[in-house]
Formats: structure tokens, C-alpha cells, sequence
């Protein structure tokens, strides 16, 4: 049967990188399947310093595999003058050198006369396209691809930078200890994202601009992170916040590599792999990695590695794969490790979690990985690199009691041309591994049966009568309410 035709598009304005796309697909993808009488055009900007071609690559599949009824996807033109000069990691400088296209493609929308615009909906790092928005009359909604707590924070940073004589630049490796809301421990200042204790930092500025947005939709579900949903409900200078997920991908990949991977998994036994993957952005040099080789060999425990190649020095490009892992690795360690490990280049993290033989996952802490692994029921040990990852993996341990330690404070910041600022030792590693591995553990059982608990409600808030269901469908009538007024 055909479906009525819709009668109210949503601008989407995703942020270019794999992990922001992928969710804002997803929260699309749900959206015009929800309600009939919505379509979705999402505008896509290509990051100009990601060259490589497994990026390009995986975000085709990704848009082309999304397409469907009321959902299209649309290229931005580049500016390659403007390219020329935009430093490497100015993540504003190319929206805003964007902005112009995303209004006048909007704009050639809007003249057709049969589209009704019911708001763009924008992400988080994506800030300065509410002014495109503000230009056409149209109300501007935010897409969180973090989660509730980082967004309490950032609310509550943009709120300490008022104060007069307030140096939040003095925070920045100090051993004070903060109370911020939506935390139930004080927040050590350790574990704050480095990019908030800039002077001027960006995304203070990004908290004020998210006040002036008329919603904002955050990738998580009211029973994982209940004190900050709450925190953010009963602050009256945020504007409406809405659960919207566990939002993920969880589709396998079908090519040879992936199912190669998969084979080895069918031949292990239930519950009995650790994985270990560190996002998209993740690799460590040569020292780190024969600290992890060494620790895995120790444990004992069958794994599955993923090993990325670091970017050349001062280079922000994405990690690539090791042509000889012999190169990298410990002597022998393959030939040592054969019966019981796989070490691979990329993979296909989701697929990987879904699959029985997969105990524990030591993570970069990722908030798509976070949602991922709590969704398959995989226990965590926390990594954290860059970013609020640091962050993430104290609100795991700390707040939440859903992963082992390995480290909360590792910080791999990008613009330190590649340089680790501490060696995780073989020692603390192995520690972390047998925490999460290994049955008998007290803490690692407490564990395991909370993330147990945490999978099934976070597929129960999804589907109908279910926490995130109902807010999403709150957001809907928020939409639709924007056609009836214009």
C-alpha cells in the first residue's frame, strides 16, 4: 500500500566524521519510518583533511545502504580556495565556510513551493548552522551524538565562564575535584575533556548557542543515565531534552574481511574472547603496543586486537593499517599466540559484539561504543583517548558500575602531534583483562549482571510504550506543531 505523501521535511545537518554520521543516519532512518507524514534531507559535508579512502568509503556504503522512501541524502559543494586555508582541526571553520551552501540549497527547497519545513536539526559540533536556520525563520534542534552527562557538563561550564574572575584554564591537570550536576561523585578535573579548559574554548560557546536551540535529541535512554536526564529536565535556562536512544548500527558488514573475522569467533568457545578496538581514531605506537601484546600473552584469554597504525607525526589524519605486523609486534608473539588470538586491522565492532563468543570489550569509550556494547550485553574495560571519553569511562565505573578500570585519564590529544602522554603498563592491562574475563571476580560479576540488566531495558526503550519511544514521539508532535504555526 502506498503511503500519503509527507508533510513535513526536517533538515539534517550531521557532523563529518564516521561516528557522528552514523548515529545522525540512524536517528533519520527511525524518524521517517516512525511517522509517515515526515521526510528527512540530510546535508553532508565532507571533511576535507580525512584523505583516506577506507573513510570515504565506509560513509558511501553507510549513505547509500540508508536510502529510502523520504530520506535522500545531499553533497554540499566544496570550496577548495577556502579549503587552502582552514587549519586541520578547525571543526567551526569548516561550518561555518559551509553555511552558505546549506542556505542556498534550503532556500532552492523552499522554492519549489511543496515543501514545508518543520526545522533543521543540527549536531552538537555543527552549532554555527543555526544561524542558516534563524536567516529562514526556522527553528533550530539539536542532535547530541554524547550523552546526557557530557551535555550537563558543557551546560555547566558555559555557566561557571560567567563568573566573575573565573579561570576555568586553571582546572586543566590539577587534582581538584568538581561537583557538577547530573554526577553523583565529584568529577575530578582529570577527566574533563581537555578542548573545555582552552582559554575561549569553542564549546562554551557551543552551550550557549545549544540554549537558544527549541530542543535538543541526545543518543541515550532515561534508565542509563537517570540522574542527568533528570538534572537536565529541571534546569529551566535548557531548552526541552529528549532520550532518544540507544541510537545504533548494528547491521553486519557482509565483505570478505569481515567475514573472515567472524569465522574465527564461530570457532571459539561461548563467552570466552576479550576484543579489544579503539574507534576509528584509535592506534598507539610501538611501545603501547608490545605493553598490550605482552599483557595479552600473560592473561591467557583468547582475544581478538585490533591494530591501527598511527598517522604520521603532526599529521590528523585516520589511522591505516600495518602493511607487517611483525613490525609492531613483539618476536613470536604471533606465532605464541596463534591458537588463541587474532590480531586484525579494522573491524567490524558491532558485529563483533553481537557474537556469543565475545565476554569483554576493552574500549576507547566512545559513546557509540558504550551504547553498542551495553545493547549486546558485552562488559567493558575503559581506555579512554580523546575527546570526553575520559569522561565516559568515569561515569562507567564511577557513577554507573558497568566497567573495569583499566585507566579513566589516558589522554591521546590529537593536537600533541601523536605523543602519549603515559605508557599503560603490561601489568595494568592484564590486571583490567582478568577483572573483566574471568569468572569468580566479585566486582567483574556485579558487573556483568548490571550490563545484563542495562541491555534488556535499553531494548525495551526503544519499541513501543518504552522511555526513548515516547520522547520520540513527543518530538514528532514538537515538529509537526512547527508546520501548524507557519
Amino acid at each position: 500500500m502506498k503511503t500519503a505523501a509527507a508533510t513535513a521535511e526536517l533538515v539534517f545537518i550531521p557532523y563529518p566524521a564516521t561516528g557522528h554520521l552514523v548515529s545522525t543516519v540512524e536517528m533519520a532512518k527511525q524518524l521517517v519510518r516512525r511517522d509517515h507524514r515526515l521526510s528527512i534531507t540530510v546535508l553532508n559535508i565532507e571533511m576535507p583533511f580525512d584523505k583516506s579512502k577506507a573513510s570515504s568509503s565506509t560513509q558511501s556504503q553507510l549513505l547509500a545502504a540508508a536510502a529510502e522512501e523520504r530520506l535522500k541524502f545531499v553533497y554540499l559543494p566544496q570550496d577548495e580556495a577556502a579549503l587552502a586555508g582552514l587549519v586541520p582541526g578547525n571543526f567551526t571553520g569548516i561550518i561555518e565556510m559551509n553555511k552558505q551552501h546549506a542556505k542556498d540549497h534550503v532556500t532552492k527547497m523552499v522554492s519549489t513551493g511543496s515543501t514545508r519545513i518543520a526545522g533543521f536539526v543540527i549536531d552538537l559540533l555543527c552549532t554555527p548552522m543555526m544561524d542558516v536556520a534563524a536567516e529562514l525563520g526556522l527553528p533550530s534542534y539539536i542532535f547530541s551524538t554524547s550523552n546526557a552527562a557530557v551535555l550537563g557538563l558543557l551546560f555547566h561550564f558555559e555557566t561557571l565562564s560567567r563568573e566573575p574572575n573565573r579561570d576555568i584554564t586553571e582546572l586543566k591537570d590539577s587534582d581538584v575535584e568538581l561537583a557538577v550536576p547530573g554526577f553523583v561523585n565529584p568529577v575530578p578535573a582529570k577527566v574533563l575533556p581537555s578542548v573545555l579548559l582552552e582559554k575561549e574554548s569553542v564549546f562554551i560557546n557551543i552551550a550557549k548557542r545549544m540554549r537558544e536551540s527549541k530542543g535538543i535529541m541526545v543518543n541515550t535512554f532515561a534508565e542509563l543515565e537517570s540522574n542527568a536526564v533528570r538534572s537536565l529536565a529541571e534546569d529551566d535556562k535548557v531548552p526541552p531534552v529528549y532520550s532518544v536512544g540507544p541510537v545504533i548500527h548494528l547491521v553486519k558488514d557482509k565483505n570478505e574481511e569481515a567475514m573472515e573475522i567472524m569465522r574465527w569467533l564461530d570457532n571459539q568457545p561461548p563467552s570466552s574472547v576479550v576484543f579489544l578496538c579503539f574507534g576509528s581514531m584509535g592506534s598507539f605506537e610501538g611501545d603501547q603496543v608490545r605493553q598490550i601484546a605482552q599483557a595479552l600473552e600473560q592473561s591467557g584469554h583468547r582475544f581478538l586486537w585490533s591494530v591501527r597504525q598511527p598517522p604520521p607525526k603532526g599529521k590528523r589524519e585516520i589511522p591505516g593499517e600495518y602493511r607487517d605486523l611483525n613490525h609492531v609486534l613483539p618476536e613470536g608473539f604471533l606465532e605464541c599466540t596463534t591458537e588463541i588470538g587474532k590480531v586484525i586491522g579494522w573491524a567490524p565492532q558491532a558485529a563483533v559484539l553481537t557474537h556469543t563468543a565475545v565476554r569483554g570489550f576493552v574500549s576507547h569509550c566512545g559513546w557509540n561504543s558504550i551504547l553498542e556494547s551495553l545493547w549486546c550485553g558485552v562488559p567493558v574495560a575503559t581506555w579512554p583517548m580523546y575527546a570526553e571519553q575520559q569522561l565516559n569511562a568515569f561515569q562507567l565505573v564511577k557513577e554507573l558500575g558497568l566497567a573495569v578500570e583499566i585507566k579513566l585519564d589516558y589522554n591521546k590529544d590529537f593536537r600533541q602531534n601523536g605523543t602519549e602522554v603515559m605508557l599503560v603498563t603490561a601489568e595494568e592491562i592484564e590486571i583490567g583483562i582478568k577483572k573483566l574475563m574471568e569468572s569468580g571476580n566479585e566486582s567483574g560479576e556485579k558487573i556483568k549482571q548490571r550490563v545484563k540488566e542495562l541491555s534488556e531495558k535499553s531494548k525495551i526503550a526503544v519499541v513501543e510504550g518504552g522511555s526513548s519511544y515516547c520522547s520520540i514521539g513527543l518530538l514528532i508532535e514538537e515538529f509537526m506543531k512547527n508546520i501548524l504555526i507557519n
